[in-house]
């Protein structure tokens, strides 16, 4: 399993950070109906749940939130995924099915509340950090363009800034070539639900990916 992790400058600032890593062999593929199924089932729940207002006072994000703002960031501008994802759903704005991987990601964010960083291994240069990142750095968020990630909490490895919980980089995303990933479940409120959350993941990674030669770990 790749080395990750969390460095002491970003554990002084918030103190309850913990990611849940999960690491294996899949097959990227177009959604099957069961997956495609539990993710509008999961969006017509929370949307019939919640309201736009509710979503910032739901653990994980409220957690979050303070830690962007302990970092010195906006959370209201730089959305955590996981926010801005749930945001869609009570706006009835929809969400895009991608692909297997990230439906999975996506159904998981919704149930959890938690960002969940995805990356395709063969582009990463290990070891990795989870850090902070400074004034020089930037880099291209999927679909965003390019990011100011001064302040914000990113991983980070030989080649340089590549992911946070609000947006991963193109450099590292799952495309239909992929077939090994590592997915983080970033936590800034202690790791007490992620042992659960991980073996929700891992079987919607065997169930619906192919997933083999899987590996967790909780990094604190």
């Amino acid at each position: 399993m790749i080395d990750i992790v969390i460095s002491e400058t970003l554990k002084a600032r918030c103190p309850n950070i913990a990611i849940g890593s999960i690491q294996g062999e899949i097959k990227v593929a177009p959604s099957d109906q069961q997956l495609i199924n539990l993710l509008d089932n999961a969006c017509t729940e929370f949307a019939q749940k919640y309201t736009v207002e509710d979503i910032s006072q739901l653990k994980p994000i409220s957690d979050s939130r303070k830690a962007y703002k302990s970092l010195g960031k906006d959370p209201a501008r730089y959305r955590l995924s996981s926010e801005a994802l749930l945001r869609r759903i009570v706006k009835d704005k929809g969400i895009y099915k991608i692909n297997n991987i990230v439906d999975i990601n996506n159904l998981l964010s919704i149930t959890s509340f938690y960002s969940i960083c995805a990356f395709d291994v063969s582009k990463l240069s290990p070891p990795i950090k989870f850090t902070i990142g400074t004034k020089q750095d930037e880099y291209y968020g999927i679909g965003r363009g390019l990011l100011n990630i001064e302040n914000l909490p990113v991983f980070e490895d030989q080649l340089g800034k590549f992911g946070s919980p609000t947006s991963d980089s193109e450099r590292v995303k799952i495309t239909n070539e992929t077939n090994h990933i590592s997915m983080n479940i970033i936590s800034f409120g202690g790791n007490s639900e992620l042992q659960n959350y991980l073996q929700q993941l891992k079987e919607y990674l065997e169930m619906f990916a192919s997933a083999q030669n899987i590996e967790i770990k909780i990094i604190i």
